[in-house]
């Protein structure tokens, strides 16, 4: 698919959302980024047929084979505290969930920022915060049958579940009219938004280990709490957590 189909596709966003196509970036994160601190608007889309240097949480590399995968980030300039900033990471991951359900998948989410199919990692989100803006990346494996032998074992894509190819602008188009929904919901309708993540979580009734910023942590996930925060089952209790860099499965 080239830019004019993604744009095509584009002419069905909801306000204010504005699509522009890249043929070749080293990140959109950091494409949309500069285009902030130029003074872009809320709502510009940045989608990339590559990316040279593309990255997930805590600067891993993103795999997105050109033609396969969509990459794009949003800029989002929230009239919401800042504190509740963090909260785009589940919206941004429902939004993804519920598109590939339109789609006949079943979706699941891994808290705080990976939508799975059939078990596997299929779609990552980071977000990264700006002085007065937010930059929410989106990486998805639509029509991806390979993929690197280091992650061979835990991704997959919607083609792989379905066992069809999809149309990425469609996709495209439908995860932003999603995300325009659950995006205006980190405030006063966060319970809704929460939710519809809480029954789509992966983790509950699951053991985990976790790399928080106070250090490694294993237990077993009760839920999602009202604020958002991951509630784990330690040996010392239970703890909420609001972040974690890194969540993996005991026993799978």
């Amino acid at each position: 698919m080239n830019g004019g189909d993604f744009n095509g596709a584009a002419a069905g966003f909801p306000e204010p959302f504005r699509l522009f196509v890249r043929e070749s970036v080293e990140s959109t994160n950091d494409e949309v980024r500069e285009l902030a601190r130029m003074g872009a608007p809320d709502g510009v889309v940045v989608l990339a047929e590559r990316q040279t240097a593309g990255r997930g949480r805590r600067g891993a590399a993103w795999f997105s084979p050109p033609g396969e995968s969509l990459a794009f980030s949003i800029l989002v300039k929230p009239p919401e505290p800042k504190a509740l900033w963090p909260r785009l990471a589940l919206a941004a991951g429902l939004a993804v969930a519920e598109a590939l359900e339109s789609s006949g998948l079943t979706a699941g989410i891994k808290w705080p920022n990976d939508v799975w199919l059939g078990g596997k990692k299929a779609a990552g989100i980071l977000v990264e915060a700006g002085a007065d803006f937010a930059v929410v990346g989106i990486g998805l494996n639509v029509n991806s049958t390979e993929f690197p032998e280091g992650v061979r074992g835990i991704a997959t894509s919607m083609r792989i579940e379905a066992e069809r190819e999809f149309e990425r602008g469609e996709v495209l188009a439908e995860i932003i009219r999603r995300f325009a929904i659950r995006r205006a919901q980190i405030d006063r309708d966060f319970e809704e938004l929460i939710a519809a993540v809480r029954v789509r979580c992966v983790l509950t009734g699951k053991q985990v280990a976790l790399l928080t910023a106070g250090g490694p942590k294993t237990g077993i996930v009760e839920g999602i709490a009202p604020g958002g925060e991951l509630l784990l089952r330690t040996t010392d209790g239970l703890e909420r957590l609001m972040q974690a860099d890194e969540v993996r499965v005991l026993g799978d």
